[in-house]
């Protein structure tokens, strides 16, 4: 396989799998060969066995950070810290890419970020959402109250009110409370119950706190 094929094939895909080159009258091995060649001259990014993106100069589209998060495990899905910096929940940057998966706990670090994943459990795998990130670009994010229950899930005393304070929640106004409560019931956790019901007061709270402005 020529360069010039791999980019009429991959060209347009921010990130792309080993398979998609495989398709049609062409020896695997080579294509592995070529590959591998690639990613020696810096031309081809390797983000894990079989996962790959083109090097910047002959890239389309970056990857979204939350795409490649997607595609380096299957089935899961943005969570904690980095949705809730998305959503301007949380005034921090957060450098790290955070999701969360049925799967052992993992993590890569390659030229296109930090990824971390973190084992849930396959019922409490609910509340997100496909998100449109780039005019070609999706990803499953959670819910924004869905990630501050995987986020109390997964800290010790997460439903303490003083760590919930201390976390210094913003644009609390964006959250919905009654899918806040439902996600909590659905999961059937009293910390969970917990957290929404202090979680609520913060957003009255801070409801009330903006009406006498």
């Amino acid at each position: 396989m020529k360069y010039e094929s791999l980019l009429a094939l991959a060209g347009s895909q921010p990130v792309f799998e080993t398979g998609l080159l495989l398709a049609g009258d062409v020896d695997p091995d080579d294509v592995r060969r070529q590959l591998s060649r690639w990613v020696q001259a810096g031309r081809v990014i390797q983000l894990r066995r079989g996962l790959y993106t083109l090097a910047i100069p002959y890239q389309h589209t970056p990857p979204h950070p939350f795409l490649v998060a997607n595609m380096l495990q299957p089935g899961s899905y943005v969570s904690l810290q980095s949705a809730l910096a998305y959503y301007g929940l949380i005034p921090e940057y957060v450098g790290q890419t955070m999701s969360l998966t049925n799967q052992r706990p993992a993590r890569w670090r390659n030229q296109l970020g930090d990824f971390r994943f973190q084992h849930l459990a396959a019922h409490l795998l609910f509340g997100y959402q496909q998100v449109s990130l780039t005019s070609d670009q999706n990803a499953f994010v959670a819910l924004p109250e869905k990630a501050l229950l995987d986020l109390v899930h997964l800290t010790p005393d997460g439903d303490n009110p003083e760590y919930l304070a201390g976390m210094r929640l913003q644009n609390l106004e964006s959250l919905d409370l009654k899918r806040l409560q439902d996600l909590a019931g659905r999961a059937g956790k009293p910390k969970w119950l917990r957290a929404a019901v202090h979680i609520a007061a913060l957003v009255v709270k801070e409801r009330s706190l903006y009406e006498t402005v």
